[in-house]
């Protein structure tokens, strides 16, 4: 568990699936990726993600609001699963509920996630990666310091070349120390 001033990022428990499912089938949180999921895709996620960690002894935590709500979305670090040319390589990502977007969390939690990733894990260097389009991740990435090359920029080989989301753009952070 990795521990904030408001924040508490943990594994998933068996109930984080019904509130990660509504934060799933929200078309507003979901605009920017392929498709909304359906309860049974969105267990299937959880369980991606458990086995990641069992794997890799890092991956999205489940975030919980200290003195507050018990499960707001996922923040963490996980290894980028399909080949580009800037893989392998691990990435720091967040997908929050709507009423809990505009206060920080995803900042505050990826910055646990990579103190975390850079400290205990031994990283050199975390990406993060969003369509185009998607404002709100990108102000995230630069408030964490990372930084965007548009010759980094790629389109993501698990869309179809027809989507709308297919351009990606790419952020970088080094660790300091190494």
């Amino acid at each position: 568990m990795l521990t904030t001033d408001r924040l508490m990022l943990r594994r998933w428990r068996d109930d984080d699936r019904e509130p990660f499912a509504a934060l799933n089938a929200d078309p507003v949180v979901m605009e920017l990726f392929p498709s909304t999921l359906t309860r049974s895709e969105s267990d299937g996620l959880i369980d991606r993600i458990e086995k990641h960690f069992d794997q890799h002894g890092f991956g999205l935590w489940a975030v919980g609001v200290v003195d507050g709500a018990s499960f707001i979305g996922f923040v963490g670090v996980s290894v980028v699963p399909f080949d580009a040319h800037f893989t392998p390589a691990v990435e720091v990502g967040w997908r929050l509920a709507r009423e809990h977007w505009g206060r920080g969390y995803a900042t505050e939690g990826a910055r646990a996630a990579l103190a975390f990733a850079f400290g205990d894990v031994g990283l050199a260097e975390v990406v993060s990666f969003t369509a185009v389009a998607n404002r709100r991740s990108r102000a995230v990435m630069e408030r964490l310091g990372m930084t965007h090359d548009p010759v980094d920029d790629f389109d993501h080989p698990r869309l179809a070349p027809d989507s709308p989301i297919l351009r990606h753009v790419l952020y970088r952070l080094h660790c300091r120390t190494r």
